[in-house]
């Protein structure tokens, strides 16, 4: 039975009975793979306890066929303001995410006490257009890199997920399945979710309050302790670089010893791969930012803005001012039959 102006709690939830349904929101160029995680974690939710406790269906602005970052197609109902609530929304990242229609039909969620989720993308497009003033806020940890440079955001934090004023921000991607794993789990039995992770083949189900690994040398299980320390000093130290000698000075190899295990690991040199670290920040950068290009440079460690254009041809073929206009903002949300031009 659902609570007047409420979600379903687990204090008057009929386990034979109900069900909780899903709104999965999607706009052009949404994530595939957390599209791929809610549907999966849910379906094998139901198949665990053989029967349909969980329902969801898609959703959009744009109803019709939906194409997905990488050309899935998913056919969505129109999404109206305050028409067919359900019991959680939940608003998938896209590559460009337009709050204008989803984050009205949040405040009626809110409304209504019923959660929404808003993963990566999504949860970054709300940070920007909402000035939170109560509870904490995440995303995933790249944007919220970004955010924090070109703005203030004093309450967020590089945590899996958070909730404010019903409404969860997320990293999404793939933490997503532990994301919605964690939100049934108050409707399945303890030994239910314990299935679903094996199921799912999660070694171990993460919490919300655990911190998002950020960088390469968070993945300790891939590279030898001292190479993962190294990478990680790189990582910490993008604006002003170290010099090789200072690293192998605090990781206690020789640089000979560096170069190495930088070969064998990588197959390039410290010196090398230190550099493409630094152009690859300076490409988000130039993609997710209005930085001018002097900035770029100065936040990535090269002297000038050519010393930064030169290595960016060398890895990418193009200039940061070439790659920043072919990923200008799209003005047109059609094309022109230029038949009619």
């Amino acid at each position: 039975m659902k609570q007047q102006g409420g979600s379903k709690q687990p204090a008057d939830y009929d386990r034979k009975t109900d069900t909780l349904k899903f709104e999965i929101f999607v706009q052009r160029g949404f994530s595939e793979l957390e599209l791929a995680s809610v549907t999966t974690t849910l379906q094998a939710a139901n198949k665990i306890r053989a029967d349909r406790l969980f329902e969801w269906q898609f959703v959009s602005d744009e109803p019709g066929l939906v194409k997905g970052s990488s050309g899935v197609l998913v056919r969505a109902v129109p999404s109206i303001l305050d028409h067919a609530l359900a019991d959680w929304m939940i608003v998938l990242g896209s590559d460009n995410p337009k709050t204008n229609t989803w984050l009205k039909r949040a405040r009626t969620m809110q409304r209504h006490g019923l959660p929404t989720i808003l993963l990566s993308g999504a949860a970054t497009a709300y940070i920007k257009a909402t000035k939170i003033t109560d509870g904490a806020i995440t995303t995933h940890w790249r944007d919220a890199a970004f955010l924090h440079e070109t703005g203030y955001y004093p309450r967020l934090t590089s945590r899996f997920s958070e909730k404010s004023g019903g409404i969860i921000t997320s990293a999404g991607l793939g933490s997503t399945s532990e994301l919605l794993i964690g939100i049934i789990a108050e409707f399945m039995a303890p030994h239910e979710i314990a299935e679903l992770g094996s199921y799912l083949l999660i070694h171990t189900i993460r919490g919300s309050t655990t911190e998002q690994p950020k960088h390469i040398s968070d993945n300790t299980n891939l590279f030898d302790r001292r190479i993962s320390l190294a990478v990680s000093l790189m990582e910490n130290a993008i604006e002003e670089p170290l010099s090789i000698q200072e690293l192998t000075r605090k990781i206690g190899l020789s640089a000979r010893q560096l170069e190495r295990s930088f070969n064998v690991v990588f197959e390039m040199s410290p010196g090398r791969f230190y550099r493409k670290l630094r152009i690859k920040h300076a490409r988000v950068l130039l993609e997710q930012t209005q930085m001018c290009l002097a900035d770029v440079a100065s936040a990535t460690g090269f002297a000038s803005t050519s010393t930064l254009s030169k290595a960016f041809r060398d890895v990418y073929n193009e200039s940061p001012n070439e790659m920043r206009m072919r990923n200008k903002i799209q003005l047109l949300d059609y094309c022109v039959d230029s038949s009619l031009v």
